[in-house]
């Protein structure tokens, strides 16, 4: 089959890597246009286009996607099936142009946790389960029919980083699965069945960084987790911000929130909860590097 491939990010190698070394067809790889980036601002490729130079791979990067040269460019390559990871918003006359249909690989169990975040979300929401899923693109956004699902416990010690990491690994291998089943014939998709009780994905706002409820410090747990070390929550005290790089929830029923902070001769720094407490235990003062509590502790006073 002839492939053509769309992705920016390392999540996207990974599958494309997995694609070339099984010796698949790639006809074309199509990823983001180069940025301007740093204070020299030198101009940065994407991961995708790295790797793809690196293998000798076609590459298309258009700055529009209905740009009528490269509707034209794509028509010409004559693809049979598009493979999409972590790539932005397809129009009609792209998605539809391959004869075996353009296929997207995306970082939950649909339907749930449809949208641009979901490992970040099903983090934030203590899920103990999330996955990968295959689908069919449509014209609604991760709305199309499902291919295949693969599914990965979430360990109490994952945040993001490492959620991140497994779940391009089992994706690269569910893309593959996926691309051997559409050639020779075994693939029978099916509708996603939506339930009001999905739950949506959005993009991380920057609001959610600051972490002001201090209800419960599982939430609290789950929210960090869910965000390092792609971004970077915070609270403040006197007016200062403090970023958290990494901590953990201990229930007790004897907390209370008469407190924010809480010290015993500078060996920990937690958040008071109404459930308990979330122990601190790396930490980044704003303008200053990341470091231990003790080290914290060394320099700063609260």
């Amino acid at each position: 089959m002839r492939i053509a491939f769309f992705g920016t990010p390392d999540f996207a190698t990974e599958s494309l890597k997995r694609l070339v070394e099984n010796n698949k067809n790639i006809v074309a790889v199509i990823t983001a246009p180069d940025k301007p980036s740093g204070r020299g601002l030198q101009m940065n490729e994407s991961d995708v286009k790295k790797y793809a130079l690196s293998q000798g791979l076609h590459i298309l990067q258009p700055e529009k996607m209905k740009a009528a040269e490269f509707v034209e460019q794509y028509r010409s390559l004559q693809i049979d099936v598009a493979v999409v990871v972590a790539f932005r918003m397809m129009p009609e006359i792209i998605w539809s142009m391959p004869t075996h249909g353009t296929f997207n690989l995306h970082g939950s169990l649909l339907p749930n946790y449809r949208g641009a975040a979901p490992i970040n979300w099903a983090l934030i929401n203590g899920e103990k389960e999330t996955g990968v899923t295959t689908f069919f693109i449509n014209s609604e956004i991760d709305k199309g029919d499902l291919i295949y699902q693969s599914k990965l416990d979430i360990q109490k010690e994952d945040n993001f980083g490492t959620l991140y990491a497994k779940l391009k690994v089992i994706g690269a291998d569910l893309v593959l699965k996926t691309i051997e089943d559409l050639e020779k014939g075994l693939v029978h998709s099916m509708p996603q069945k939506f339930s009001v009780e999905d739950k949506p994905a959005p993009k991380i706002d920057k609001e959610l960084l600051h972490i002001q409820n201090f209800e419960s410090c599982t939430n609290i747990e789950n929210l960090v987790r869910g965000l390092i070390p792609a971004y970077k929550p915070f609270f403040t005290y006197k007016d200062k911000k403090y970023i958290i790089k990494n901590g953990y929830a201990e229930i007790n029923d004897s907390a209370s929130t008469k407190d924010l902070i809480s010290t015993d001769e500078k060996t920990y720094l937690k958040l008071n909860c109404e459930d308990g407490f979330y122990h601190i235990t790396a930490i980044q003062p704003e303008g200053k590097k990341e470091m231990d509590i003790v080290s914290f502790f060394n320099g700063n006073k609260i």
